[in-house]
């Protein structure tokens, strides 16, 4: 029976792995957008389950939300019963969607068989049901309270949580505040762990920075020690077979409520059929002590580590460079009484993303989806800046696009204007409030389009959104070398080869 248990757990993901893509393939697209599915591969379940811990408890005490067709849960009781064949392991496993059911009992049955092959036990619980509101109902009078979890596993649904939902607020109550479904399951996750519990999942990186996920990385840097971060470098390869690109990490952690700051174990792979090159930083690289942000940064090799020291190494902080950066004020569905399609008279200039073209404003554009003014009087004033030289970028880059930071310089000399309107779909660079000499500026734009800025972005950004906190938390050259930086700049865009060869002269 020994020599048989390998197999028997083996097969059980096989098994598995064939319903996965079954359901997958049956689903509506739509659908599955509308709850934020992306179904876990046998090779990703395999590799979450390859981080957890499987010492101590007994029973093991097993939650899987979001289960789908149950992967993880299989690759979990596969490697629980391939080295512990007579363990005993509680199993929870919650899916919302009824379509899935049928596949996710069929799972848990097939754990119970699989473990009874080889003289373990295992006994499950299918929660039909959403996991927020199930996790959360410990509120309601006769509600038994969910958990504790010696392991949790998950792939959450990836969907922005709106503020006012119940959801969100369940969730806040309960734990953190947080404004996507995916760091809702991970804050959730954490709240349900025992105390040494730990949590294994594969996440989009977008929450280790960024203003939105804030209250969420304080609530899990303050009861978890990341023990592992796994780095994707292919996008396309993580969901291969459900055309996301999305770029992920896979992450296990401790719950303790005083995280010991240990070192942490950083991977990283194209693909899980490619080799996995590993290695060890200090917790105080990856989350920096004194950062009120709390900002992860995932440095996946040492070349992230050079280019990490490169950037601590720049002489200023936007502060240093009296410069500041702000959302655009102008958000057209609050203001359409006052947008115009084209210039008027009483108008000034209403600038977009579309707008935005090889460094500079091509300004007004005829026939633009987009408004081109917005009519200057008592109430737009505020929303507007004085005329001057400032750096507009967008906050939203195309996922395919070159560069992660687009920026252009607004020019008074170029676009002649009283006041400038900037759409909240950019971010501007201005000082006080009003514009900068336009050396500067040129050369904060040449900076912000570098190959060099770019890397640093990359190095701890996974989303693209370019968020004005992100770039106030970057260091920046001098005043000094941005303003020698635009007078190499003549006015006539240069490519990106000439474009860095300027930046390396002066930095």
């Amino acid at each position: 029976m020994a020599t048989e248990a390998p197999a028997a757990s083996e097969d059980l993901v096989t098994r598995t792995e064939a319903r996965r893509q079954e359901s997958s393939a049956s689903l509506d697209s739509k659908e599955r957008a509308k709850l934020g599915q992306y179904f876990t591969p046998a090779p990703a379940a395999d590799f979450i389950a390859s981080l957890a811990r499987l010492e101590g408890a007994d029973p093991i005490r097993v939650l899987d939300p979001g289960a789908g067709a149950g992967s993880l849960t299989a690759s979990v009781v596969t490697r629980i019963l391939r080295l512990r064949p007579r363990a005993r392991i509680s199993v929870t496993a919650c899916e919302i969607d009824p379509q899935l059911h049928g596949a996710l009992a069929a799972t848990l049955a097939d754990c119970v068989s699989t473990a009874q092959a080889v003289g373990g036990h295992v006994e499950t619980n299918l929660v039909q049901d959403d996991f927020i509101t199930w996790a959360t109902q410990a509120d309601g009078f006769f509600a038994e309270t969910p958990g504790p979890f010696d392991l949790v596993v998950m792939n959450p649904p990836y969907k922005k949580l709106a503020a006012g939902s119940r959801a969100r607020k369940a969730v806040t109550a309960a734990c953190a505040e947080t404004s996507n479904l995916y760091s809702a399951f991970l804050a959730l996750g954490v709240h349900l762990l025992a105390p040494g519990g730990q949590l294994a999942a594969i996440t989009p990186r977008s929450f280790a920075n960024g203003p939105y996920f804030r209250p969420f990385r304080r609530y899990f840097l303050d009861h978890m020690q990341i023990d592992h971060m796994h780095v994707f470098e292919a996008r396309n390869k993580v969901f291969a077979d459900t055309d996301v690109l999305q770029e992920n990490v896979i992450l296990s952690a401790t719950r303790t409520d005083s995280p010991s700051r240990a070192p942490v174990t950083i991977s990283t792979s194209r693909s899980y059929s490619e080799d996995v090159r590993s290695r060890v930083v200090p917790y105080e690289e990856m989350v920096h002590p004194a950062d009120p942000e709390h900002f992860i940064h995932i440095s996946a090799d040492e070349e992230s580590d050079q280019l990490a020291a490169a950037h601590s190494n720049l002489p200023s902080t936007l502060s240093g460079i009296g410069l500041q950066v702000s959302t655009g004020r102008v958000v057209d569905f609050r203001s359409k009484d006052h947008l115009r399609p084209d210039p008027v008279e009483g108008s000034v200039p209403l600038i977009y993303p579309l707008h935005m073209r090889e460094g500079g404003i091509l300004w007004p554009v005829p026939g633009a989806k987009k408004n081109n003014a917005i009519m200057l009087n008592g109430d737009t004033r505020k929303m507007t800046f004085p005329a001057g030289n400032y750096v507009v970028v967008k906050r939203l880059s195309s996922k395919e696009e070159k560069r992660r930071v687009v920026a252009v310089v607004f020019d008074s000399g170029v676009t002649e204007c009283e006041r400038i309107g900037f759409e909240n779909h950019v971010n501007v660079f201005h000082a006080d409030g009003q514009g900068f000499s336009r050396e500067v500026a040129r050369g904060l734009c040449l900076w912000l389009n570098s190959t060099l800025l770019d890397r640093f972005i990359r190095r701890f950004s996974g989303h693209t959104q370019v968020n004005a906190t992100d770039l106030r938390n970057l260091r920046y050259p001098s005043r000094e070398q941005l303003s020698k930086m635009g007078q190499c700049w003549d006015g006539t865009w240069p490519d990106q080869e000439m474009l860095d060869k300027i930046v390396e002269q002066n930095i």
